[in-house]
């Protein structure tokens, strides 16, 4: 067989083969398994010795990753965890975009790059990873606390505004680029209003037609009961739609994707859309971070050490800074602003999509692709490093810092409960920590019986909206004794642990039964030695998810069969 004949299989089987290697690698590193496909991607290209993929094959096979890429964050995009962040999200994503953005400018015209060069590498700098987040967060167990649901929600954010970035790139190419523009090209406001009329259209379609049309669809073929059948349907509608929203709005892939997805998330199979499409995600994804990394020129690491530093300092120092300096301003405790400042010191996917287009559209240099690959590559490095210092650094600044303490106490109306309040909750009430899914309907069953409580949580929005009802409520992290004393545990005949962390949940117990040691405590766990531990130390009645679904179907199946509901209960 002709060696032309093979140039895509030798590609795809390369590609994967060194991922899962160097992958393997970083994760026994404890290293995100991105930065092994990042290196596999360097160890094929062009720019090292050795076996060199084929260039344009791999940035066809990026191209489909960058549409599964999109589409998964479409499919997880929640407006609902989004707007219960908003208040810090909101302001703190956008104003960090334009500080990082800002910096990186600053350093392109240091560097005699162009205003457009400048723009891109700037914003390229400016957005974090979602996939190195999320797996930061997961493996410290954060994903569930109020501190993670911040970071994610400021993620979120950043995403959306990245995408806004995307559409509006091409019409201002012509703008920001050198080069004078085409003499039949159209005016910059025509062109721009163009880009949004057909974005418009296609948004339109999709949350119109695409919302009806789409679960149609995978109704109609969940029916077969063919599991591939199934994935084929969600993969083929995202690049389907992907590909048609370039063709016929001039959208770019990236936009169409995400659409599909987001609207896909919304139909009666989203999670499931979500679940069967990961694998294929996933191997693309690989693709495309190992086709990033071929463009890589590691000469840049000798050639243009200050530039790379800066680089690494803007993305790890400056967003960090930013971001923890708008956390503290948005009267948020020291404890979040750490740890949404070490979960933004880096940088990913979205920064080699928009690199890739700034480039493609003749704004960004080569120079600029390698120095953000660089910037990526050594980000990703240290981020666990930093996630691993914020618990110490902040233990030590408390013990030094009397200003670090009061920012750690903040002086926040919220965290007290007001004194005509108080009054009604000095003896025998339930304080419920957590107002979540399982706080919230807590909470609504007291309330609906006219049992005293005080509420304990962490997102300041929804304290203050219980406050707004007229409902008792304190602000504030309850491993920390002051927000108990808050809530009066003092006086408390129960407290309700609504949050399934179990290292949080002994320290809440340790203070309510040093204030209080006749408290009744009620915990909710996970499942697993967690669970265990808490009922080993007897810390009070533990409740986990599973333990109460297996007894709620085995009480309902022994009611069946003329059971006392009571003793069925028992059974199960």
């Amino acid at each position: 067989m002709d060696h032309h004949d093979t140039t895509l299989i030798t590609t795809v089987a390369a590609g994967f083969g060194l991922a899962l290697l160097l992958g393997f690698v970083a994760e026994r590193c404890r290293l995100p398994a991105l930065l092994g496909y990042l290196l596999a991607g360097i160890a094929i290209g062009p720019a090292t010795p050795g076996f060199v993929a084929d260039v344009a094959i791999a940035g066809q096979l990026a191209e489909i990753g960058v549409m599964l890429l999109m589409f998964g964050v479409g499919l997880h995009f929640s407006l609902a965890d989004l707007m219960a962040v908003r208040r810090i999200a909101l302001p703190g994503a956008v104003v960090q975009m334009g500080i990082a953005t800002a910096l990186g400018m600053a350093a392109a015209w240091a560097w005699g790059w162009s205003t457009g060069a400048g723009l891109v590498f700037g914003l390229s700098l400016s957005c974090a990873s979602t996939v190195v987040l999320l797996k930061a967060l997961d493996s410290r167990r954060l994903l569930a606390t109020m501190n993670g649901r911040i970071a994610v929600g400021w993620l979120v954010v950043e995403d959306l505004a990245t995408v806004l970035v995307l559409v509006l790139l091409p019409p201002l190419a012509g703008v920001l680029g050198d080069a004078a523009p085409a003499p039949d090209a159209p005016p910059l406001w025509q062109a721009l209003l163009q880009t949004l009329a057909q974005v418009g259209a296609f948004v339109t379609l999709m949350l119109v037609a695409g919302r009806r049309l789409l679960p149609w669809l995978l109704w109609q073929v969940a029916r077969t009961g063919s599991r591939e059948l199934f994935t084929l349907a969600v993969v083929a509608a995202a690049i389907s739609i992907a590909w048609g929203a370039a063709g016929l709005f001039g959208v770019s892939f990236a936009l169409g994707a995400f659409f599909a997805g987001m609207v896909m998330r919304e139909s009666r199979y989203g999670h499931r859309a979500a679940q069967e499409s990961l694998p294929l995600r996933d191997a693309f994804a690989v693709l495309f971070f190992v086709s990033v990394g071929m463009l890589f020129e590691p000469a840049v690491l000798v050639e243009q050490p200050l530039r790379v530093l800066a680089v690494v300092a803007i993305v790890v120092v400056g967003k960090s800074l930013a971001a923890a300096a708008l956390v503290l301003l948005l009267r948020y405790p020291l404890n979040t602003a750490l740890t949404v400042a070490a979960s933004l010191g880096q940088i990913g996917e979205f920064s080699f999509i928009l690199a890739g287009m700034g480039g493609a559209l003749g704004l960004l240099p080569a120079e600029g692709m390698s120095l953000v690959l660089a910037g990526a590559l050594i980000s990703i490095a240290v981020n666990p490093l930093v996630f691993g210092a914020v618990e110490p650094l902040r233990r030590w600044v408390i013990a030094r810092s009397a200003l670090a303490r009061r920012l750690e106490q903040r002086d926040d109306p919220l965290a007290e409960l007001p004194q005509d309040t108080a009054r009604r909750f000095l003896e025998g009430q339930v304080v419920l920590v957590g107002f979540g899914q399982v706080g919230h309907r807590i909470a609504q069953a007291l309330q609906q019986r006219g049992i005293p409580h005080v509420i304990a949580e962490q997102n300041r929005d929804l304290v203050e909206q219980l406050r707004a009802q007229g409902r008792a409520a304190v602000s504030g992290d309850a491993t920390d004794p002051a927000v108990l004393i808050q809530a009066h545990i003092a006086e408390a005949a129960m407290l309700v642990v609504a949050v399934p962390d179990a290292l949080a949940a002994r320290q809440m117990v340790q203070t309510a039964r040093t204030l209080n040691p006749a408290i009744e405590v009620v915990l909710r766990s996970p499942v697993g030695e967690q669970a265990d531990l808490l009922r080993r130390e007897a810390h009070g009645t533990v409740f986990t998810g599973e333990d109460e679904l297996a007894r709620g179907m085995a009480g309902h199946v022994l009611a069946r069969f003329d059971c006392d509901p009571e003793e069925a209960a028992s059974a199960a």
